[in-house]
């Protein structure tokens, strides 16, 4: 299946003095990055975050290569239209690719699944990314997250410590004074790096559409069997089967965010362009984490707590 390539959209002047703003500040902080730590890794999952964090790298660093490879950690259980988009883009880019998979990890016995074949891997990431950062000695891995999307990402600097175990604590955060940004660690500690962490979904699609940027074809509306569940349409698929009693329906969806199948949602929507995502966006009040992923209802904390254990 081909990727999508969204049309031809112009947005109005305050709208691009805005992300002009948005990009400059994302590819200051890419060129911190590459300035001051010695070994970082940019994470390239094919989701739409992550494109338009590898265009702020062309926009930082070329004609030359980055200076840092691409990394994903793979759950295995990815939608095969984001995995496929992933490598047509890496060829494109002609850059290098790292991945490491959870199945790595289980296989290893590092991580522990009671159903491994059928179980969420979600969570299971921190532990496969942690040691992809051992292996390779990442000192800083720059990432997609922005502040909009769940209140513990909201609580994160742009340069985030992560102390020798991984692990974040939110109420030891360096205080970031204008553009000025503390990178000192000591061994074994390291830096997540969120370049558009002031950006908000809208912003996202709107760099899109200025950038006519590629992105997998789920992204639109398209047809899907899916089944309502707790307030969500979840997708049938062999790792999310019809319970007992479900009806499964056939229904127009599209995903906003695109993660491990067995907690990412889409929802009900018939906007299969970019001007009407936008549109869309917009007008909608629940964030996208909120409206489709299930790993994020399990508490008010849960986030918080998966990045104190060392997620992303």
């Amino acid at each position: 299946m081909m990727h999508t390539v969204v049309e031809k959209h112009v947005p109005d002047a305050a709208s691009n003095h805005h992300l002009d703003w948005l990009e400059s500040e994302a590819i200051h902080i890419m060129r911190e990055v590459a300035a001051e730590c010695g070994n970082p890794a940019l994470l390239f999952s094919g989701g739409k975050d992550s494109v338009v964090l590898v265009r702020i790298a062309e926009k930082a660093f070329r004609p030359g290569k980055f200076p840092f490879p691409l990394v994903h950690i793979d759950t295995g259980h990815n939608f095969a239209e984001v995995i496929e988009f992933r490598d047509q883009r890496i060829a494109e880019l002609g850059e290098q690719l790292i991945v490491r998979s959870v199945a790595e990890s289980i296989r290893r016995g590092s991580v522990r699944l009671r159903n491994p074949a059928s179980d969420s891997r979600n969570a299971a990431q921190a532990v496969t990314l942690l040691e992809a950062i051992a292996e390779f000695q990442f000192d800083a891995c720059i990432g997609g997250a922005r502040r909009d999307e769940e209140k513990a990402r909201a609580k994160e600097r742009i340069f985030s410590f992560r102390d020798e175990f991984g692990q974040w604590n939110p109420k030891a955060q360096r205080p970031e004074l204008w553009d000025l940004y503390n990178t000192h660690m000591h061994p074994g500690e390291n830096m997540r790096v969120f370049p558009i962490s002031n950006w908000t979904e809208l912003d996202v699609w709107q760099y899109v559409a200025r950038e006519k940027l590629a992105l997998p074809p789920i992204y639109f509306a398209h047809a899907r069997q899916v089944i309502a569940r707790n307030g969500f349409l979840v997708p049938l698929t062999t790792l999310t089967p019809a319970q007992e009693g479900e009806v499964i329906e056939t229904r127009v969806v599209r995903f906003r965010t695109v993660g491990d199948i067995s907690c990412t949602c889409p929802v009900a929507s018939d906007a299969a362009t970019v001007e009407a995502i936008i549109a869309e966006t917009a007008m909608t009040k629940i964030t996208e984490r909120g409206a489709t992923r299930m790993d994020d209802r399990t508490s008010e904390a849960s986030m918080e707590q998966r990045k104190k254990a060392g997620y992303f």
